[in-house]
């Protein structure tokens, strides 16, 4: 038991690390391609890797499975990403950071309702909570001028909440038994089916023309491949094996990766604000984690 919790941290921690860096590469996408574009192809890749993986299907699902499948991919696919990139659109990225943040608090909210097989909240948790919100605050609102727009607070709010159903979808169709590679390629099927529509009301162009360039092949490949279909099987073990509310603190971790990617990577200054908040949002998890047992 103790080895899967173990490899259900590590699943989860190097998914975050990995998100936590897909910033860069959408930055250099963003110079040619509108953000519902590399939204995507992202996922398209992504379906399609994961298709030629494991070429199987999954079969004798019952009608309610299908239809947990189906909220999961409009949840954790479709709306969660739509919604982060439209308050993106009206709030600075650093209010959406901190809102998006919010996530574990909603899941562990909503796992008390419906989910009983997940652990009984302490109150290290809310401590925790509180700790990394802090720290994440920091780093999110380093050297900038806080400024609330509603609109766009409201939607990364309502992202975050969006996320927290995911993550709870992600936990009950663990517990269907099926392996985590077909059912993170379900969840991307109607994911992007609910995303098709949605594509008439953006900028949207197919233009693979664009994908000529070996520097945006790079990093679709990076989005699609690692950040879409590797980091979602990740995750989705981690759910699997960790529950939904452990699972999501480590959502904690995505400014700070973000952070040092950005120092080690753009070379950007190391502030003491910036610092101290990394410190205070690890501390945040770690407390948050904490459950009083002796190993």
């Amino acid at each position: 038991m103790e080895s899967k919790h173990t490899l259900g941290h590590l699943a989860a921690l190097f998914t975050i690390v990995v998100w936590g860096t897909t910033f860069i590469s959408t930055k250099v996408l963003l110079i040619d391609f509108h953000p519902v574009e590399i939204l995507f192809f992202r996922f398209v890749m992504g379906f399609l890797i994961l298709l030629i993986i494991y070429p199987h299907s999954l079969k004798g699902l019952t009608g309610k499975q299908e239809l947990t499948f189906a909220a999961a991919g409009l949840c954790g696919i479709c709306l969660y990403y739509l919604l982060e990139n439209i308050a993106l659109t009206y709030t600075m990225a650093s209010n959406v950071g901190v809102m998006i943040s919010i996530a574990p608090f909603f899941t562990a909210i909503l796992a008390r309702i419906f989910m009983k097989s997940e652990e009984k909240l302490r109150i290290n948790f809310f401590v925790g909570f509180i700790v990394a919100m802090t720290g994440i605050i920091l780093i999110s609102f380093n050297g900038a001028r806080f400024e609330l727009n509603p609109m766009g607070d409201i939607l990364a709010v309502i992202a975050a909440f969006v996320w927290a159903c995911y993550s709870i979808l992600t936990r009950k169709i663990g517990s269907f038994g099926y392996p985590v590679i077909l059912t993170t390629r379900r969840t991307f099927f109607y994911g992007l089916l609910f995303m098709l529509p949605t594509l008439l009301f953006f900028d949207f162009h197919l233009d693979l023309g664009r994908f000529g360039s070996i520097t945006y092949l790079l990093n679709i490949f990076y989005l699609g491949l690692g950040a879409s279909a590797l980091c979602f099987v990740t995750w989705n073990f981690a759910v699997k094996l960790l529950g939904a509310v452990k699972t999501s603190i480590y959502i904690y971790m995505v400014p700070v990766i973000t952070i040092l990617t950005s120092v080690l990577i753009l070379k950007e200054p190391v502030t003491w604000i910036s610092a101290a908040g990394t410190f205070l949002t690890v501390a945040g998890l770690f407390v948050s984690e904490y459950n009083g047992k002796r190993k």
